[in-house]
């Protein structure tokens, strides 16, 4: 029964990642360019050492989910999160929680992108990620499971810039601190041409 439950387990993971697997799959490192509300953000994304995550990100792109989506979390000596919520602080449909990828050996170091999890479940990761916006060693794995890195901001390190000094408070809708209060808009999440 058990050898079951892990066959049916790796079936499952096989068909959650199809989608993302064939989006430019011969092309290593992916760019995503970020539309938002304050300037453009290029991503370079790392499928030789993140493949997983990865392809999970691109599913969303793909999908189109991450577009009119906010970052809803910024400190700016820390991180800038996005990708799990719209314009109105709801949360946005999200597709199968993804392995924790964070022993590949990609750290979080400033203007890289890694999954966000719960903070107690490793392996809850599935739509929201956020950029490295200082030396975050706090958050590779060590004691803990820590959070995996999957890309480089490669353009846009003044959009980043200019994000960081937006004035944050308390959103009553999420009932949480460190929220833009002028909302900063995903307007689009695009894959660019393959180099």
């Amino acid at each position: 029964m058990k050898h079951f439950f892990a066959l049916l387990c790796l079936i499952s993971s096989t068909v959650v990642f199809a989608s993302g697997e064939y989006i430019q799959k011969d092309n290593l490192f992916p760019r995503v360019k970020l539309v938002t509300t304050e300037g453009d953000i290029v991503i370079e994304l790392d499928r030789m050492k993140a493949a997983l995550t990865v392809n999970n990100f691109l599913t969303y792109v793909d999908k189109k989910m991450y577009d009119g989506t906010v970052f809803h979390r910024l400190e700016p000596e820390f991180v800038l999160q996005g990708g799990g919520y719209d314009r109105e602080y709801v949360a946005i449909k999200s597709l199968k929680e993804i392995p924790n990828e964070s022993g590949n050996g990609l750290k979080n170091i400033q203007y890289s992108v890694a999954m966000a999890h719960q903070e107690n479940g490793p392996h809850t990761g599935s739509n929201q990620f956020f950029i490295n916006l200082n030396e975050n060693t706090s958050l590779n794995p060590g004691k803990s499971w820590g959070y995996a890195v999957f890309g480089n901001v490669v353009e846009g390190f003044e959009t980043i810039e200019k994000i960081r000094q937006l004035e944050t408070g308390l959103n009553e809708k999420l009932g949480w601190e460190n929220v833009p209060k002028k909302p900063v808009v995903i307007a689009r999440a695009i894959l660019l041409p393959a180099k």
